[in-house]
């Protein structure tokens, strides 16, 4: 993984953007939406850049760039016709600590901007590291289509909930199994009876654990995505002391604040499922065999099929 995603609180971001055309628009569309104080530097300004600083959204400086101008910022956006003019500037800003992104030449960059679905509170980021951004564009607008604005509103719900939930609801798991039972009923709408699905799941949360099993000569890869929601819903996945390749790969479709721990007894397998866990189990041929008649309640997950 070359480019690690994060999500930076723009509150008290700095940011430069040097150049204001086509390209520097583009930019300040995304920019914009953010809390950061931004800075543009042009000798000549687009008329979309202006209209940002009518808005009040930016400070707009109408000269060339110096040197002078690469301090006090924590990220610069390169962003003029200029190539070589763009590849300098980079390097000095580089020396100064500043983050550093040139447009269409990413070796000179310290960070890209992925292609975004903005849904408010829910933001997804897509990107191919520079590769293939026209495929982004493309999953991009798939996203957008399986994504409703609904999901706006409705975040803004659930935000306005968090403190009450915790206050009602002390346990960490079981604060996670109410609003997993809260979406369950909700999905993602908001609408008249969203207070009422808040309301009733607080009176209907499932104590009950879960059971997930898979051959680890199996391929992982090749599961179906209705194992999806059920892998990412797993407080412990279970291996034997050595992982193998397959179990890599299952690993990277749990939820990464899962537990990873080594096969418990049955005993302890079983305290824990009736203590409302949810558990995956990955192991051999004979355990896979042990386990489901232990345990006939536990899902097999297998490559096409649940």
């Amino acid at each position: 993984m070359q480019y690690f995603p994060l999500f930076v609180d723009t509150k008290e971001l700095k940011v430069l953007v040097v150049g204001a055309g086509e390209v520097a628009t583009r930019k300040l569309d995304l920019l914009s939406r953010t809390e950061a104080h931004i800075d543009v530097i042009a000798p000549e300004i687009a008329d979309e850049v202006k209209a940002y600083q009518k808005r009040g959204r930016i400070s707009l400086f109408q000269r060339s760039v110096n040197t002078d101008d690469m301090t006090g910022y924590d990220l610069l956006y390169m962003a003029t016709a200029n190539a070589q003019l763009n590849m300098d500037y980079a390097v000095i800003a580089r020396e100064k600590g500043i983050w550093v992104n040139v447009v269409d030449n990413p070796s000179y960059c310290r960070f890209i901007t992925p292609s975004i679905v903005d849904r408010g509170r829910l933001v997804v980021a897509i990107s191919t590291a520079g590769a293939a951004p026209v495929f982004a564009r493309t999953i991009r607008s798939r996203l957008e289509t399986m994504l409703p604005q609904s999901l706006n509103p409705l975040f803004d719900f659930v935000a306005s909930k968090r403190v009450e939930v915790q206050l009602r609801i002390t346990s960490g798991k079981e604060r996670r199994l109410f609003w997993e039972r809260f979406f369950q009923q909700n999905n993602d709408r908001y609408d008249t009876v969203t207070e009422s699905h808040y309301q009733e799941a607080f009176s209907q949360i499932s104590h009950q654990g879960e059971i997930l099993l898979f051959n680890k000569h199996d391929d992982a890869n090749l599961l179906p995505i209705a194992a999806m929601p059920l892998l990412q819903k797993i407080d412990i996945f279970y291996t034997e002391a050595e992982r193998d390749e397959s179990t890599n790969t299952i690993n990277e479709l749990v939820r990464r604040d899962a537990s990873r721990e080594i096969i418990p007894s049955l005993s302890q397998l079983a305290e824990q499922y009736n203590h409302g866990d949810k558990v995956l189990l990955v192991v051999d041929d004979s355990m896979l065999n042990k386990l489901k008649a232990h345990f006939p309640m536990a899902k097999h997950l297998q490559p096409g099929a649940l």
